[in-house]
Parts: structure tokens; C-alpha cells; sequence
């Protein structure tokens, strides 16, 4: 049981950093009215978002 939450909880952190460097490619592509950079970093927000679910279910079913 130890290992599981280890490795849930690293994929938690990985996923906390995508979602922070989305928010600021977010951020830049809005200051600098680059959309794709825009789109950019809401697709690493969702993906994190994602990965961070798929551990947490993961977890569960384990």
C-alpha cells in the first residue's frame, strides 16, 4: 500500500507543475495576445487535470 500512495502522490505533483506552467502560458499568451500560446496552456491545464484524475481512480480500484 505504501508504493501505490507514493506513486499517486508524485503523479499528483507532476501534475500540479503542468497545471501551474499552464496557467502561465495562459497568462503570457493573453498578455501578448498569442492565442495558440493561449490554447496552449489551457490544453496543459486539462491534461493535468486528467492525469490527476486517472491517478486518483487508479487508487481506488487498486
Amino acid at each position: 500500500m505504501g508504493r501505490r500512495s507514493k506513486t499517486g502522490r508524485r503523479a499528483r505533483k507532476e501534475g500540479a507543475m503542468n497545471r501551474a506552467k499552464g496557467r502561465l502560458k495562459e497568462a503570457a499568451g493573453t498578455l501578448t495576445g498569442d492565442k495558440n500560446r493561449k490554447a496552449e496552456g489551457r490544453s496543459d491545464q486539462r491534461r493535468s487535470r486528467l492525469k490527476d484524475k486517472k491517478s486518483r481512480l487508479k487508487g481506488l480500484l487498486k
